[in-house]
């Protein structure tokens, strides 16, 4: 396969996002499956690390079994940058093509992965809930389609590399094991000596109060028929007492009930509680792909015949307004 006279090998490539010189999580939870597709094809498994002073992080990334880490080290790389990044990574995957790269989907890899597809003129997936190959080293992506009645697979077999984004809480991270046989580092030279018509100039660090979604062993979410901002403070309220965090549907987010940031599902967040409680939620697959891991699901939902219903382990069916404060009040007298 090639793609503008590029010829791929049977490599995954994993970029290895970095902010402060700590790997962002999902990098971690991208080498699992990173492994079994380089295996499945028998290539290799490589990241790229692009940053400044970030020779522990690609130690750090042999330590989780990486076998080739791309280091490209400069200052004025210590941040994401738009406009270097996508160029960085073209020469890099020009000089050896590998079959496919995977990419996390937070802010900075969901501009970089489109940008750098844009510039080689290859397909890129996004927010792709599973990934495997095909006997023709076609990357198979998962994605939910057609308003999610399906889930969608998505081939790209006439270009190299593919490029897919996948968000965190995905799959399960690969744990740091120090004294397994390393791999190798292999430093690439910053060649950008031009000006450069993108620099980061102040970098603010919003603050989230309560716990964090992807942390939480408590999950209370919220649909569309909590139907109101008084609604909405019943679920925060129960979810503070459990001591959990607060999802919400793009709905909630899109009536300005919840945060962007507490949204779960194809275009949020994936969520692994112990315990997952959703309130007004019908159950589409664009949320439901968020929820598929927790371990009990609780749904409570007016209508009996609510898609979530059908992969909850316990169901309610009845008006949430009276549901909830009972378990509010149930919950406090136990705690007292």
């Amino acid at each position: 396969m090639d793609n503008q006279g590029l010829k791929a090998s049977s490599d995954i490539w994993v970029f290895a996002e970095q902010k402060n010189k700590r790997l962002a999580g999902v990098v971690y939870e991208l080498l699992a499956p990173g492994r079994r597709l380089s295996d499945k094809l028998g290539g290799s498994l490589a990241s790229v690390l692009i940053g400044y002073d970030v020779s522990d992080l690609a130690e750090e990334l042999l330590a989780c079994g990486v076998d080739v880490v791309y280091k490209v080290d400069a200052p004025p790389l210590a941040h994401y940058n738009s406009w270097l990044y996508p160029r960085i990574l073209e020469k890099l995957v020009k000089e050896n093509p590998p079959n496919s790269l995977l990419i996390g989907a937070t802010y900075a890899g969901m501009s970089l992965a489109p940008a750098l597809a844009a510039r080689l003129g290859v397909g890129c997936s996004a927010h792709c809930v599973n990934l495997d190959v095909d006997d023709h080293g076609n990357l198979l992506q998962y994605v939910p389609g057609f308003g999610g009645s399906l889930m969608a697979i998505i081939i790209s077999p006439y270009s190299r590399p593919q490029i897919a984004t996948i968000k965190q809480g995905v799959f399960t991270k690969t744990e740091s094991k120090p004294g397994i046989k390393k791999g190798m580092i292999r430093e690439v030279a910053f060649e950008f000596t031009g000006p450069i018509p993108v620099k980061v100039l102040e970098i603010k660090q919003e603050k989230h109060a309560g716990m964090p979604l992807e942390k939480a062993k408590v999950v209370v979410a919220g649909g569309a028929g909590v139907g109101s901002k008084e609604g909405w403070a019943k679920i925060e309220e129960l979810a503070a007492l459990m001591g959990g965090a607060v999802g919400a549907t793009r709905p909630a987010v899109d009536e300005g009930w919840a945060k962007e940031s507490q949204m779960i599902g194809q275009s949020g967040k994936t969520v692994r509680p112990e315990l997952y409680i959703g309130v007004g939620i019908s159950g589409d697959i664009q949320h439901t792909v968020g929820i598929q891991d927790a371990q009990k699901i609780v749904a409570i939902n007016n209508n009996p015949k609510a898609p979530i219903f059908k992969m909850a382990d316990y169901g309610i069916v009845g008006d949430y307004k009276e549901i909830v404060p009972l378990l509010i009040e149930a919950i406090a007298q136990e705690k007292n």
